[in-house]
């Protein structure tokens, strides 16, 4: 006989839990555990690795329940150590989180499977990542997927002198100010003129409203601190 698909579950709202439990079931027969830390969770995926290894994997980025004694106090923790001693398990992150920067940094350095939100996430939803994760494919739903799109576009189109641009442009009360501090490649300093035509491209690109909109929109994709 066939073994079932073994899932792990691990949010530390039970609420949470019993979602995704309900839409497992309308997607298939599978073995479920689940658990509210991610040091139960760490330690469940090794024990059980060598005689009945979980397959799947679906924990959330944060959690409130860390204590001083807590090993692994988020599931980017978890990722980490579960990539760090290459356990053989697909990883979904089904979270609330969805600020651009943050999940650009998770998907760029942790590569999970799979990545859900859960306030758009249902059973077809879940149904979805599961077949691509047993596939070893990766699904992210539309809204990450649009932000990755997005974050890796205007990644492109940074370069030295529009970085230089959005971090001196804070500290500078009027534009003009920004002459003779913004630098080319050949160290010569970029006119005012060639300065407010790039900010004017930024904005274009960034789809800004004005330099303060500029700013905070640059902060939010990661591109400035």
């Amino acid at each position: 006989m066939e073994n079932k698909t073994r899932i792990l579950i691990v949010d530390d709202h039970q609420l949470v839990i019993q979602g995704i439990l309900c839409s497992l079931k309308e997607v298939g027969d599978f073995d479920v555990i689940t658990t509210n830390t991610c040091d139960d969770a760490f330690r469940m995926i090794k024990s059980h690795q060598k005689t009945n290894p979980f397959h799947l994997l679906f924990t959330d980025l944060s959690f409130d329940n860390a204590t001083d004694e807590t090993s692994l106090d988020g599931g980017e923790e978890l990722i980490k150590a579960i990539r760090n001693n290459e356990f053989d398990i697909k990883i979904a992150v089904i979270t609330g989180h969805t600020e651009t920067n943050r999940v650009y940094n998770v998907i760029s350095n942790l590569k999970p499977n799979a990545y859900l939100l859960k306030s758009k996430c249902d059973a077809t939803e879940i149904g979805f990542a599961v077949q691509k994760m047993l596939a070893n494919n990766f699904y992210y739903t539309h809204e990450i997927h649009q932000k990755i799109m997005r974050r890796n576009i205007v990644q492109i189109q940074m370069d030295d002198v529009a970085i230089q641009i959005l971090k001196e442009l804070p500290k500078h009360p009027k534009i003009s100010n920004l002459e003779g501090v913004i630098t080319k490649p050949d160290s010569s300093f970029l006119k005012l003129r060639s300065i407010e035509t790039k900010l004017c491209n930024l904005r274009t690109d960034l789809n800004a409203k004005n330099n303060t909109d500029l700013v905070l929109k640059a902060k939010e994709l990661g591109i400035i601190d």
